[in-house]
């Protein structure tokens, strides 16, 4: 078991607890020991053999005890027990947005509801709005919750999706046999979302190949198996498709697998007009069958008379013609980050000390750190009141001073109120290096209201940067409506940060409004990964893809810029 599956064992033992009415103290203890051992930057595993389970900040006496029998024994007979007393379909209710544990109890009890089958035809008959505490809005929302958890189960996280695939390329990058292999598809293009999971490979030996697919340890199910084509299910429950094509003809399949349909159409059309014809073997000549090219992909957009566009782009956006004019941005890459600038540590909702935050990030190669800890009003949070916050100065000045070439920005992330206010007064906020503001409640207020509310924080002269802009959360909330023109227009006007939160349920702004924000208004950005505890800090690479995708250049992103000049941009 790896940290991510203890984890989400633990979240279980919790929301199957509160739907049996424990002490909220209970409960929250298992949500934040899962959350501190997903976050935690060593294998739970090794963590447990050398007996430090007790070291994982949030993790007490009795759920470390758990753990160590999940670990040793592979079962959890406490949590067995658990999953006897509460169906475990009422788990996928809760997971329903506007459901939770209380509405799933009571859904349980009073109608002998366990799924979301079952609650659909309860709303369809309108036999919850007359339950205690429901009401027609309720009904309402709950059926724009499950149209929404419907829709996220048709596709995974890129977070999700990339993890496995990098493991599949990485182990047939073992054998002599393959000649090349990559992920192709959407998950190339490294879209928010992914359907299946595509993956390509370049060999003149196929049945070596479809044996070895078949036979991965993440293999649980074989649903198809040709020289061609194969197809799994993995044990997480997700498919992967398989192509094999001869390495002759390598560049031309991953060019043509990668692209999307209107990328591809698209330069289908130009190689009409050339006299061409592309497919996934090759780029040929149509008058005299000649094949002009294929076995890499370079290949392809040469001929073609384009610049080579990097996968991330290739959604016939604008692109194609930018290719054509030599116009192509020079995207921001992994390397031009110099620090995250919104890390949460243990001073408000983090499971991870400033120490450890500092030496992960100098793992990755960082420069700086900003820690945006939550501010007051968050008290789910545990904001920081103003007792700590000259508290967390000393200690960020501490840390500089024992640590050479590196800073940490004594930064906060401010609540935005109801009419734009913010936690503190502007003699307490000029005492930050970064302040960083957020909408964190009222997301089904007006349009009106909520841009409102935004433009208020944007006026402010004290706030950097606005964080994770439109509130969504993939699968769980969609964005709240704001006036997104008028957001980018203010935002250029008072010189405010945009943040695209790399966190990999978030990734907002998403990469349409990047690539708006920038080319219309003249926005700029900060990449931040909302890291909740060090191990989360690799995140970062979920940003800069969307970022890419969005059009960012190094320039755009305040995190590529070197400390000093930094400093003076905020200072400004």
């Amino acid at each position: 078991m790896d940290n991510q599956r203890v984890g989400d064992i633990l979240d279980e033992i919790g929301d199957m607890l509160d739907i049996q009415g424990e002490i909220s103290f209970k409960i929250q203890a298992y949500h934040r020991a899962a959350n501190a051992i997903r976050s935690f930057p060593e294998d739970i595993n090794k963590v447990w053999r050398e007996n430090r389970l007790k070291d994982i900040r949030g993790v007490g006496k009795s759920i470390a005890e758990k753990v160590e029998e999940l670990l040793g024994t592979g079962r959890l007979i406490f949590y067995e027990e658990l999953k006897e007393k509460v169906p475990p379909s009422l788990l996928d209710l809760m997971q329903v947005p506007g459901v939770g544990p209380k509405k799933a109890k009571i859904f349980y009890e009073e109608l002998g509801i366990t799924t979301i089958e079952e609650l659909l035809g309860a709303i369809e008959a309108h036999r919850i709005a007359p339950l205690r505490g429901m009401g027609a809005k309720t009904e309402e929302n709950i059926l724009r919750g499950i149209q929404l958890f419907q829709r996220s189960r048709e596709r995974i996280l890129l977070f999700e999706a990339h993890g496995i695939a990098e493991k599949i390329v990485s182990d047939f990058r073992k054998y002599p046999f393959v000649k090349g292999v990559d992920m192709a598809g959407s998950l190339r293009r490294m879209k928010e979302t992914i359907g299946d999971i595509d993956i390509l490979v370049g060999s003149n030996e196929p049945l070596k190949v479809a044996e070895v697919f078949c036979h991965l340890p993440e293999t649980a199910e074989v649903l198809a198996k040709g020289e061609t084509k194969c197809s799994i299910i993995t044990k997480s429950g997700l498919q992967v498709d398989l192509r094999v094509v001869a390495s002759e003809s390598y560049g031309a399949a991953l060019q043509y697998f990668t692209g999307s349909k209107e990328h591809n159409i698209r330069l289908r059309e130009i190689a009409k007009k050339k006299g061409l014809k592309i497919s996934e073997y090759g780029i040929f000549e149509v008058a005299m069958g000649k094949r002009l090219g294929g076995e890499k992909e370079e290949d392809i957009y040469r001929i073609l008379g384009l610049d080579y566009m990097p996968p991330t782009l290739r959604e016939n956006k604008g692109e194609v013609e930018a290719a054509l004019g030599h116009r192509l941005p020079k995207l921001i890459e992994l390397k031009d980050i110099r620090g995250d600038l919104h890390v949460h540590s243990i001073w408000s909702d983090g499971s991870s000390r400033i120490e450890q935050l500092v030496e992960e990030s100098r793992k990755l190669g960082y420069e700086y750190l900003g820690l945006c800890d939550h501010a007051a009003r968050l008290k789910v949070a545990g904001g920081m009141e103003l007792k700590d916050v000259e508290k967390r100065l000393q200690e960020v000045k501490r840390v500089n001073e024992e640590t050479p070439n590196f800073t940490v920005l004594n930064g906060v992330e401010l609540n935005i109120e109801n009419d734009g206010a913010v936690d503190y007064p502007e003699e307490i906020l000029a005492q930050f290096d970064l302040v960083t503001a957020s909408i964190h409640w009222g997301f089904g207020q007006s349009k009106e209201q909520l841009t409102r509310r935004l433009l208020k924080a944007m006026e402010n002269p004290y706030i950097h940067a606005i964080s994770h802009p439109t509130g969504r959360i993939l699968g769980k909330r969609d964005p709240y409506p704001l006036d997104m023109e008028l957001v980018f227009k203010v935002a250029a006007e008072t010189e405010t940060f945009l943040e695209l939160n790399s966190f990999p349920d978030r990734l907002d702004l998403k990469d349409d409004h990047l690539k708006q924000a920038k080319e219309e208004f003249g926005c700029k950005f900060i990449i931040g990964t909302d890291a909740h505890g060090a191990g989360q800090l690799p995140y970062i690479k979920y940003g800069v893809v969307t970022a890419q995708r969005g059009c960012l250049e190094s320039e755009d992103v305040l995190n590529t810029y070197p400390i000093d000049r930094l400093m003076k941009m905020l200072r400004k």
